[in-house]
């Protein structure tokens, strides 16, 4: 019986860290848990977002067969609660190519924490990992492409593992949450900035499958959609959050460190912002979505 239905959704507020664009040194006031500058903790507010997302573990359906999550920090903390509502026998799984998008900036790019050092937090977390991120930067194209053959190697995993009707639950970052969108459907806009799909923190978006297939090549994706193709009954649901949909995010171009301006930095430095290239607060006629359209 194969996999009938994917939820997506995106960490909670984060702490932000500055970037040095010529040299990629990154630095945060706040310390990060894995003492990883680049790879920080949620917020108290997103850690409150995590709680109000959990709020949905039971109610999803058909049956969670397993969680996936990128390996940084903010989302398997994002997503820790949401799993221990669902007990042991829905393993947490995280999966380097759901990881977060950098850009094509010159220096070499941040890696998450290895294995080891996760379990101290996360005593449950197995890994699985089908597709690395480029050290030294991704265009979108590879972006998308990534999340192709990670997507591809998840269904399969997932087909041949499930025993009746059933959804996974991935927890990613906004730009991976975009380029999964694009690649589930097969739809690539002709401009990568267009707003198809939305990526507000702890958002849950709902995927349903169109039919059985396999992608023989990491290019087929377009127009088709990996596993077969999917429909997205759910763009970036809010209606679990009590503050709405947030810090919405959109492609701007390869380069995703910005020049900023405001009291987050000072000049001459770069910014790596919850958030990313471009981000907003979201229209009330923009939030998608409630728990019982999930």
């Amino acid at each position: 019986m194969p996999l009938r239905t994917i939820y997506i959704t995106r960490h909670g507020y984060r702490s932000n860290w500055t970037t040095d664009p010529l040299t990629g040194h990154t630095t945060s006031t706040v310390p990060s848990p894995t003492n990883i500058p680049s790879d920080p903790a949620l917020s108290a507010y997103g850690v409150q977002q995590a709680a109000q997302l959990a709020s949905q573990a039971p109610l999803l359906t058909p049956p969670i067969l397993r969680i996936y999550s990128s390996p940084f920090y903010r989302c398997l903390q994002t997503i820790t609660p949401f799993a221990e509502r669902l007990g042991e026998n829905v393993p947490l799984i995280c999966d380097r190519g759901l990881g977060e998008w950098y850009g094509t900036a010159r220096f070499t790019h941040p890696s998450p924490a290895a294995l080891p050092l996760l379990l101290t937090f996360f005593p449950s977390l197995t890994e699985r990992t089908t597709v690395i991120p480029s050290g030294n930067g991704e265009s979108i194209e590879a972006l998308h492409d990534r999340c192709a053959v990670a997507l591809a190697a998840i269904i399969a995993d997932c087909d041949a593992a499930a025993t009746a009707d059933c959804s996974i639950v991935i927890c990613t970052h906004a730009a991976t949450m975009i380029a999964a969108g694009r690649v589930l459907t097969g739809v690539m806009p002709e401009d990568v900035s267009e707003r198809d799909f939305h990526a507000y923190t702890c958002s849950i978006s709902k995927f349903e499958r169109k039919m059985e297939g396999e992608m023989k090549g990491v290019g087929e994706w377009r127009g088709r959609g990996v596993g077969g193709g999917w429909n997205c009954l759910v763009d970036a649901g809010t209606g679990h959050l009590r503050e709405g949909g947030e810090r919405d995010w959109h492609f701007s171009g390869d380069e995703s460190f910005i020049e900023d301006t405001g009291k987050e930095g000072t000049k001459g430095e770069m910014v790596r912002r919850e958030g990313g290239v471009s981000q907003d607060r979201a229209s009330a006629e923009a939030k998608s979505g409630s728990v019982s359209k999930l």
